[in-house]
């Protein structure tokens, strides 16, 4: 009897799970907000953003209408304009670079590393006197090598603003994502580890004046005088999901141990198979302390272990498409980067999620074992 004869269904993300979870909690937020006719920047609002800075260890929280808004703003905020250059790396969201254009300056993409994250080599070959900032993507939940990459900005006086949309809590030598630069972007998508239960996002910041100036763009451009200072967007989280977000904040370092949990099984189970590669474990780098918002490997035969976990039912997803944000023609990039490249064609993403149980870790491992086992 095959290994994966008892068929079970295992999707690769469950939204109706994040509201189910605490069901009888969001209800209870939901009226207490309502009753009160509490919509828009409200205490809720305020409370979280210090909440969150706290649990940060930084100065500020901003909260906007998405991570994306999040990272145009705060390119904005830093005078990052039309003349400048920002390097990033082109395994991430298009919205990385859409920020940087919506600017009106230009996002110059690099390489990823083996880790999948920004290669500071990449980044030191590609500056040049246009060049504003450096833009890392702080990926699946892991932090790239910011010691680094801070020296790199350092020596050629360049800012650094970290897309820290997948990373909340993942740590760097002992230092939050999104607390290494001018300032950082996080998305509370529900999909990620801190999800909302629609759009939203903040900019973490230490700088006052960057901070003044976010609350005034994300709200048409009104300072604290009631004028407005600048042209700007309606990108306000709203205090509904503030609430709610506030209220999971709370039990986020679960969310993040059951994570990290299910990384061990992961590993325990497929690192003896010599055709994947597999992020590293939970305690496989003492420099980083890493939360899995998504569990990305690198597999041989790519496309048929997709196809054959799907007919065993479980889901799996190719970030971005298969596609960096570079191989997007339309946008107007030129540039060949072959290791990324290379590497596009053989990333997966496997179920990540707190809504798994421990079996269905299990099975999920059963089913690529037996995909690479046939003849």
């Amino acid at each position: 009897m095959s290994a994966t004869s008892t068929k079970r269904t295992v999707p690769f993300f469950d939204y109706p799970h994040v509201f189910r979870s605490r069901e009888e909690e969001f209800l209870a937020i939901i009226r207490e907000v309502g009753r009160r006719g509490g919509f828009v920047l409200q205490p809720e609002l305020a409370r979280f953003e210090q909440n969150l800075a706290a649990y940060l260890g930084a100065k500020h929280v901003v909260g906007v209408g998405s991570a994306t808004d999040g990272l145009h703003l705060a390119a904005r905020t830093a005078g990052i304009g039309p003349g400048d250059e920002v390097i990033f790396c082109t395994h991430t969201m298009v919205a990385t670079a859409a920020a940087v254009q919506l600017a009106g300056a230009v996002p110059v993409p690099v390489e990823c590393a083996a880790d999948h994250l920004i290669d500071p080599d990449s980044v030191r070959r590609a500056i040049t006197p246009r060049t504003k900032a450096i833009l890392p993507t702080q990926l699946n939940g892991r932090t790239a090598e910011m010691d680094v990459l801070g020296s790199i900005a350092g020596e050629h006086g360049l800012l650094l603003i970290e897309d820290a949309a997948q990373a909340l809590g993942a740590r760097y030598k002992g230092r939050a994502a999104g607390t290494f630069g001018l300032a950082a972007a996080v998305s509370f998508y529900p999909a990620k580890t801190l999800g909302c239960l629609g759009d939203g996002g903040c900019v973490i910041t230490d700088d006052d004046a960057i901070c003044e100036r976010l609350r005034a763009l994300r709200n048409h451009g009104f300072g604290s005088d009631g004028e407005p200072v600048a042209w700007a967007l309606n990108s306000r989280l709203d205090n509904l999901q503030a609430a709610i977000l506030d209220h999971k904040l709370t039990h986020y370092e679960r969310e993040i141990d059951r994570r990290r949990e299910m990384a061990g099984l992961y590993r325990e189970h497929l690192a003896d198979i010599p055709r994947l590669r597999l992020p590293p474990g939970p305690d496989g780098d003492p420099d980083r302390f890493d939360v899995y918002q998504n569990y990305e490997i690198e597999a041989d035969d790519r496309d048929r272990l997709r196809a054959f976990l799907g007919e065993r039912g479980v889901g799996t997803a190719v970030q971005w498409g298969g596609k960096a944000v570079h191989q997007f023609e339309r946008l107007g990039f030129t540039r060949r980067l072959p290791y990324t490249e290379a590497l596009m064609t053989r990333m997966l993403l496997l179920p990540m999620n707190t809504s798994l149980s421990d079996e269905d870790v299990a099975y999920v491992c059963r089913c690529i074992r037996e995909h690479y086992e046939r003849p």
